[in-house]
């Protein structure tokens, strides 16, 4: 343990410190941590600040905006009580009083709360700003206070049934008329997303330069799929005309959100599905489910043919590295076979649509 330069402290003010320290030592006192947490409480750095730095020091390895979102809600909102206070002085009280009042009744989201929470108490000792154990640590500490969760199981994501997509996709098509502009948004981009078997994310981030409407062919880049690969859809007549109904008078998303630059919201179609059209205990990914239920059930397309039209990593890697080609025009022909199931079998029968 230092006692200072000796140009600034003289020898009689290092005794008194040697003698303080030994002191604590013999009282049970760490006298290095004991300055630690003194100089941290003399800079007066608070949870807030300290979760901010580490948002900012974090957020080129986040996945996408959402997951920024994610990390800001939970530390900024569900943590809120602990934003103004001293990260020297942060207690195991202190954490508890965050994490009891959702750890049973949303565990997913409290043990998330607890994983970040630790992460920036663990960064502000890292940086000298705090000493001693993390009160946010799981093992061997909170694992003794708080209940251990249920292991979450996520299951599949509720579908529609096959037989029940045409009546549906009618009555979806049907309730445009009357809608306030973000609902038949909302209402395109759901069925454009039943069509192209995309995920949310994908669907509300389409911008007119992925799209080639003269191939019927929408690329979605790398950095929107999960697979982290570009992916190409092969687009059916149905998905194309409502390309071309809601194509933008400038480049831009293709389904706009309430602010000008901005996406439709990646709840609209949620919200249009469980609310507006009264399926509560449907999800807009079941969709992608139901898919794959009428190929494998009621098709004779290859397995293969379905899981790249999904996006689905096919085989294992001596098996991807032998696959040249994504099967874009086998697969438009499935595609085009979806698109008239969901419409009734009917591919002659126009519905009009707003943009």
């Amino acid at each position: 343990m230092g006692l200072g330069s000796a140009l600034a402290v003289t020898l009689a003010r290092a005794r008194e410190i040697a003698q303080t320290a030994r002191a604590d030592v013999e009282a049970g006192t760490n006298p290095v941590e004991k300055r630690r947490r003194d100089r941290a409480h003399v800079a007066g750095r608070s949870f807030g600040q300290a979760a901010e730095d580490l948002m900012a020091a974090l957020a080129a390895g986040f996945k996408s905006d959402v997951h920024k979102a994610q990390w800001r809600t939970t530390l900024m909102v569900d943590a809120a009580r602990l934003a103004p206070k001293d990260v020297s002085a942060i207690t195991t009280e202190d954490v508890l009083s965050v994490l009891k009042p959702i750890w049973l009744e949303k565990p997913e989201t409290a043990a998330r709360l607890r994983g970040r929470i630790e992460r920036v108490l663990d960064a502000e000792r890292v940086l000298g700003h705090r000493a001693g154990d993390n009160p946010a640590r799981w093992r061997g500490h909170l694992a003794h206070i708080l209940s251990k969760r249920q292991k979450l199981t996520r299951g599949h994501h509720r579908a529609m049934p096959i037989d029940a997509m045409p009546d549906f996709m009618a009555e979806l098509r049907a309730r445009f008329e009357g809608m306030q502009r973000t609902a038949s948004i909302a209402r395109n981009a759901l069925e454009y997303l039943i069509l192209t078997l995309a995920r949310t994310g994908e669907v509300i981030g389409v911008h007119t330069s992925e799209v080639n409407l003269a191939d019927g062919i929408w690329t979605v880049p790398a950095a929107r799929m999960k697979m982290k690969t570009d992916h190409r859809v092969a687009l059916s007549r149905r998905a194309i005309a409502i390309v071309e109904a809601c194509w933008p008078a400038q480049e831009g998303f293709l389904f706009p959100g309430l602010k000008p630059g901005q996406h439709l919201s990646n709840m609209a179609m949620l919200a249009l599905l469980q609310k507006d059209l009264g399926y509560p205990n449907l999800t807009v990914h079941g969709f992608r489910s139901t898919f794959k239920d009428w190929a494998t059930e009621r098709t004779h397309y290859p397995d293969v043919l379905s899981e790249i039209a999904l996006a689905h990593k096919v085989g294992d890697e001596t098996k991807q590295a032998y696959m040249r080609s994504d099967a874009l025009d086998k697969r438009r022909r499935m595609m085009e076979s979806w698109s008239m199931f969901c419409a009734g079998g009917d591919a002659k029968k126009v519905i009009p649509f707003s943009a």
